[in-house]
């Protein structure tokens, strides 16, 4: 796609994954791009959801007017919960509509996450999430737009969209973005590892024995605090992230928990000096016929980041 280029809106016959960002200063400029957005796919018969904020959604009712009743609305505070849960519930919405049960040809969705409120780590989480967006729903017959609020936003999350969407919208029209950063761009979508506070950590070493792995993590995430029944999500997503490093680390594998605030982070290590696989993995819901993926999707569900 050129830099630069103003794009024709898509035709009905349109397939695959569209995804645009809208970045806005004034509830005009977000109108002015979303009603166009939801009459053209209910005159289509897609199916239309918009996940934003409380007020966006009276204003879109307040435009839409009885064409409202027609679509679905969400509160993103309700949906923008975790990556991995959020896009789950995406999936299902796409399948339950498009898929053999469903009527509609295509989604609409508009969708805002939720940035306020979010520290450091959470912030570059949603950011991968807005990007791998790109990934998880490439052949799917879905077209997104996610808006960002530029007067109450920081700049660098705003900054951020012009990366993550390959198109930015305005209005009725849209341009390709010339900062669009594919997730599979080497070099791009990097974050330091997370470190323990020093000697505020519980280290324990393992090798091919799980049991002792899992009877560790249960034992030591309820001592920082962690309920038993958060404790046996994390042992269990653990488990399947020890499960790889032993099946292809390098022989000397290490799991680390520590509280940073609110957070318990548990890291899993191994000594192999093999290449990183993509930070991508786990995001796309796996195939049951597709070999690998399957661990990391789950680990993704039970984890608020990964």
């Amino acid at each position: 796609m050129t830099s630069g280029t103003t794009l024709s809106r898509p035709g009905p016959d349109a397939e695959g994954l569209i995804n645009q960002g809208l970045i806005y200063d004034t509830d005009e400029q977000f109108l002015a791009a979303t009603v166009p957005f939801c009459l053209d796919g209910l005159a289509l018969d897609d199916a239309v959801l918009a996940v934003t904020t409380p007020a966006n959604i009276d204003l879109l009712r307040q435009q839409l007017g009885d064409a409202s009743e027609k679509m679905a609305f969400i509160a993103a505070g309700q949906s923008y919960d975790a990556p991995g849960h959020t896009l789950a519930a995406y999936h299902r919405y796409l399948h339950k509509r498009t898929g053999e049960a469903g009527r509609h040809r295509r989604v609409r969705v508009i969708g805002e996450p939720v940035w306020h409120g979010r520290d450091a780590l959470e912030t570059t989480e949603w950011t991968w999430y807005e990007s791998v967006i790109n990934l998880a729903f490439v052949d799917c017959p879905a077209w997104i737009v996610c808006p960002y609020d530029a007067r109450v936003l920081p700049f660098p999350v705003v900054a951020d969209a012009r990366r993550t969407h390959p198109q930015l919208v305005t209005g009725p029209t849209a341009e390709s973005s010339a900062h669009y950063a594919a997730p599979t761009r080497d070099g791009v979508w990097h974050r330091e590892v997370t470190r323990p506070p020093q000697n505020r950590e519980a280290v324990m070493r393992f090798g091919a024995d799980l049991t002792a792995v899992r009877t560790f993590v249960a034992a030591k995430a309820m001592s920082l605090g962690m309920s038993a029944t958060d404790a046996g999500r994390l042992t269990f997503a653990v488990n399947e992230v020890a499960t790889k490093a032993v099946q292809h680390g390098g022989g000397t594998e290490q799991v680390t928990l520590w509280r940073d605030g609110r957070q318990i982070v548990c890291d899993v290590t191994d000594s192999s000096r093999t290449t990183t696989t993509g930070w991508y993995l786990g995001y796309r819901p796996p195939g049951p016929a597709q070999p690998h993926g399957h661990g990391l999707w789950a680990v993704r569900q039970l984890c608020d980041l990964m």
